[in-house]
């Protein structure tokens, strides 16, 4: 099974991740209900088992435990392909909710990237969720997973919209590559 539990305990923050890359039960405990949703999302689109329990500094603010959480989550994301043997390794996801546009595309490469292109929607809140960290946390899940990550923002009138495009297209991009399509490792080099 391609499983993998990852614990991280800073003076900051406390956060422990389960992943399931062939699917399960999804059980999110942040301090961010808007957060929690877009990570309940991440799993539903994805297909990927997650728990998520995390506590952290939140009379500071959120940032640090929702940049820990994506580096745990990225690290048992890591942990869990192992060799990477048989993944497809690439995926693309174009994801439209209602007036945003969103795409996602990735290789895990073991080359960690992430950048984004197209409007910037992560200005505003969105409940007491700082949209600014939406992505904070994908360059920390992609540094910690060893991915290569760009995420293009088509259109974003409504911020609200666009982050939760975000997270969808991602966990569509996600479920594609991490997919099973062959034995051998995806690379001419013989190891990713």
């Amino acid at each position: 099974m391609r499983r993998s539990s990852v614990k991280r305990k800073t003076k900051e923050t406390d956060v422990e991740v389960e992943v399931n890359l062939d699917g399960g039960d999804v059980n999110i405990d942040v301090p961010s209900g808007f957060f929690a949703h877009m990570l309940d999302s991440l799993s539903r689109h994805s297909g990927i088992g997650l728990k998520v329990v995390a506590r952290g500094d939140t009379d500071v603010d959120l940032h640090h435990t929702v940049e820990d959480i994506g580096i745990v989550m990225g690290l048992a994301i890591k942990e869990a392909l192992g060799d990477k043997a048989g993944i497809n390794r690439f995926g693309l996801a174009k994801i439209p909710m209602d007036e945003s546009l969103v795409e996602a595309c990735m290789d895990i490469s073991d080359r960690a990237y992430f950048t984004i292109h197209g409007e910037d929607p992560f200005h505003n809140q969105a409940g007491n969720f700082p949209l600014e960290l939406v992505p904070e946390f994908f360059r920390a899940l992609a540094f910690n997973a060893g991915i290569t990550l760009h995420v293009t923002v088509y259109a974003a009138r409504n911020t609200h919209h666009a982050a939760e495009a975000c997270f969808k297209a991602l966990a569509r991009a996600l479920a594609q590559a991490v997919a099973i399509s062959g034995k051998d490792i995806p690379s001419t080099k013989g190891v990713l």
